[in-house]
């Protein structure tokens, strides 16, 4: 960036006075959809434009009427929660034709819209740029017929568009995530869940459709996230003879005393000769050559069904926010953009490159380039499969490298949703690379006490989907132990450390590194990966757990929410506390993904005014038609403001006006079964771990012995802004606040004016980040290994 553009750029100094933004939802519905609509709404009215639904997508832009109203703030109240989309969306054959389009730019003219954000698939966006390519002509030809005058032709000279994807297959080029892929993924994880139970008790094989008619993004991470015994995509179809060897493969897993087998199917999957392959076909399959019981399951819309999760509300409100600052900056020059998030950074990318890429997907695949068609994908979409095909089939033992060395692997801290994922992974992948893998049971302590045993292939099957820690954890740190985990670490010969564990297993693995200089033993490579709810641990945007506890904060504001509705004249304020130490991660995020009006946290200090403020504003919002208040606030964001104080300040302010409930959700948010991001972040991160550990095992063996003592031999692999990265403990301890055990500086901060904007706060938001148009980035093979998740 030139030194120009190192001013800070506010939003406060955008405005949208005197402009129309119309946002309409179209193409197959997703979860999410609702979020981004309240978010461009919210975002559109904050700075003073003037918004409007375009209710049936095009077929209401094209019919007009009724179909195109003006909205206010409380038009997108309580819709946070809901799956599809509220405004409707519909196919719409006249706006294919020009005569349609011709229509709809009246109707928009009509009402000075000449701003439109788009919520749908690569088809609706592809539209929506023909319909801005035309535009003029458009105007041109209503002004000839005397629909409009010269005046509104000047006036309405450009349309400006915005777009959003959403779509469950997460099949449009340029972006990881789109808005309702993650949602799927749940329905999908739970229904497997559910179906796992029942093939346990039966010994079943299941076949399972999932939807995905040209992209096997779902079908893919669902193995992933799943562990499924085999998986059908379009992308990467099954070599020659693959017939033979699904079949051995199964009935090798029975022969293990497995009791049941998983086969996922994409809807759109295919051999190599661009044949179908249906999961009917399939099962025949199983059934004719070893004669297992086997049942089909088709999800259908099951997967686009239900409420969004708590990712997808959150990346549906932050695209819905940077797509209304895209439009304000937007000038008749710049081109039809999306808006989307790669990491864990929004961007925006020109909309039509990012179309030809998607339809570049489909032609590799039409024409059998699978290896091309893979690599088009994406980063992440590689890595997914190349992380199922490492942990998916077990090589036989003589096929195995041998390297002699073993390495351990712990869990240390509180349990946290996704630690067994990671645990399978590891010892899966350090298998695959040569070593013996070792778990040690109750961390530290554990080891200390000699709880290590030798852990196998067939071990950790099954583990994907278990809450909590198989292995045991204890927030015990090693210090007091240091003699005895060093005799452990030489009776079992460990070559090398995995920690698997919150801020605990980064204290403890700062106090092994320091131990080098005293005991030999600790001269090993060392990793540790972040796994807490609290998402505290330096080094890394995302630890693992972090996405279960927002879930069921965000189920359970839900119901709460729902509790207080149901209630006639009577207003409720809930005020709710969520877990995190002195990081306000869970509380923060929650309230975005929950709608909340407040949530107070350690990082940003709060007074008495500050306190006051918030009970007016409730007052204010009690008075319209939103009749029910929620605020998160975290355990330990104040010592004083307690959360009984803050229920006892908020109940005697709101006398008359509301009641006031309050609610601790404590321990159930370390619990319950992993979500589908847990599951895939903590088995890719892990895997990652396990490889570089093998790099390192090789780099620091010297005359028949590892010795590893410098600091890049100790090392926490977290994910930064858009990569994977492994990074030395000793540097991240700059980086850190020992006494509140959380880091100094935290990205998620940055979003947290977006919940007073959504809530209707006056706030400063500084949008620096945003607004360069980058392109779309074919990626270099060599590039996957840096690692997007």
């Amino acid at each position: 960036r030139s030194a120009m553009d190192h001013q800070p750029k506010f939003f406060e100094n955008l405005s949208g006075t005197g402009k129309a933004i119309g946002v309409l939802t179209s193409g197959g519905d997703a979860q999410g959809m609702n979020a981004a609509v309240r978010a461009v709404v919210r975002m559109g009215i904050y700075v003073k434009a003037k918004v409007y639904f375009v209710y049936e997508g095009y077929q209401g832009m094209v019919d007009g009427g009724d179909n195109i109203v003006e909205v206010s703030w409380e038009s997108v109240s309580s819709i946070l929660q809901v799956g599809g989309t509220v405004i409707g969306s519909a196919r719409c054959k006249s706006f294919r034709t020009r005569e349609g389009r011709l229509q709809a730019a009246y109707n928009l003219v009509q009402r000075g819209i000449t701003n439109l954000c788009v919520i749908g698939g690569d088809g609706s966006l592809t539209g929506a740029n023909l319909f801005r390519e035309e535009w003029s002509g458009l105007l041109e030809e209503l002004a000839q017929k005397g629909k409009i005058d010269e005046e509104a032709v000047k006036k309405y000279a450009y349309l400006n568009i915005v777009g959003m994807v959403g779509s469950i297959d997460n099949d449009f080029c340029g972006t990881d995530m789109t808005i309702g892929t993650d949602s799927a993924l749940h329905r999908i994880i739970e229904v497997v869940d559910a179906i796992m139970t029942t093939a346990q008790s039966h010994q079943r094989t299941f076949v399972l459709e999932v939807m995905g008619r040209h992209c096997g993004y779902l079908a893919l991470v669902s193995a992933l996230a799943c562990g499924a015994d085999w998986v059908f995509i379009p992308e990467y179809p099954p070599e020659e003879g693959w017939e033979d060897s699904m079949c051995v493969k199964l009935s090798e897993n029975r022969a293990r005393k497995k009791r049941l087998n998983i086969i996922i199917v994409a809807e759109g999957a295919i051999d190599c000769h661009n044949k179908p392959i249906t999961s009917e076909k399939v099962k025949d399959l199983v059934v004719q050559r070893l004669g297992f019981d086997t049942r089909v399951t088709i999800l259908g819309h099951v997967q686009r069904g239900g409420t969004p999760s708590a990712f997808d509300r959150i990346l549906a409100s932050r695209m819905g926010v940077e797509a209304v600052l895209a439009l304000l900056e937007a000038t008749p020059a710049t081109p039809a953009c999306v808006v989307s998030l790669s990491g864990n950074q929004a961007v925006r990318l020109p909309l039509m490159e990012c179309v030809q890429m998607t339809q570049e997907v489909q032609k590799a695949m039409d024409e059998g380039r699978f290896v091309e068609a893979v690599r088009l994908r994406g980063r992440s979409f590689e890595n997914n499969l190349n992380t199922y095909k490492l942990l998916s089939h077990k090589k036989p033992d003589a096929e195995l490298p041998k390297t002699n060395f073993n390495v351990a692997v712990l869990n240390v801290g509180a349990p946290a949703a996704g630690m067994n994922a990671a645990v399978r992974a590891a010892v899966r992948v350090g298998i695959t690379e040569g070593h013996k893998m070792f778990a040690v049971i109750d961390g530290f302590e554990g080891f200390a006490r000699g709880k290590i045993k030798e852990i196998s292939w067939g071990d950790v099957g099954g583990w994907t989907g278990q809450g909590g820690s198989i292995l045991g954890t204890k927030r015990t740190l090693p210090a007091k132990y240091l003699e005895k985990i060093a005799d452990q670490m030489r009776t079992n010969n460990i070559n090398a450390l995995m920690v698997i564990g919150g801020f605990e297993a980064y204290l403890g693995l700062l106090e092994l590194s320091a131990a080098r200089e005293k005991y030999d033993e600790f001269c090993v490579p060392m990793v540790m990966v972040p796994a807490t709810v609290s998402n505290n641990v330096p080094g890394s945007d995302f630890s693992i757990g972090a996405d279960t506890a927002l879930n069921t904060i965000t189920d359970t504001c839900d119901r709460i929410k729902q509790s207080a509705s149901g209630t006639k004249r009577r207003v409720f304020l809930f005020i709710i506390e969520t877990m995190g130490g002195y990081c306000g991660y869970l509380a923060n995020m929650g309230a975005l993904a929950a709608g909340a009006d407040a949530a107070y946290i350690f990082e940003e200090q709060f007074d008495i005014r500050e306190l006051q403020a918030n009970v007016e504003h409730l007052t204010e919002k009690m008075k319209t038609s939103i009749q029910r208040g929620l605020v998160l606030r975290n355990e330990n964001c104040n010592e004083n403001y307690t959360t009984d104080f803050i229920y006892q300040l908020y109940s005697e302010e709101g006398k008359g006006v509301f009641d006031c409930r309050k609610n601790v959700l404590g321990h159930m948010q370390q619990g319950g079964a992993p979500s589908p991001f847990d599951r895939n972040f903590g088995t890719k991160i892990s895997a990652k771990a396990m490889q570089w550990i093998s790099k390192k095992l090789k780099e620091t063996y010297r005359k028949g012995k590892v010795f590893a003592n410098t600091d890049d031999s100790v090392c926490l692999l977290g994910m930064r802004r858009r990569n994977l990265v492994f990074q030395p403990v000793a540097e991240l301890k700059n980086e850190t606040d020992f006494v509140h055990r959380i880091p100094k500086e935290q990205w998620w901060l940055k979003l947290r004016p977006l919940m007073k904007i959504l809530a209707k706060y006056k706030t400063s938001y500084d949008v620096s980040d945003s607004g360069q148009l980058e392109h779309v980035a074919m990626h270099s093979p060599k590039e996957a290994e840096t690692g997007a998740i």
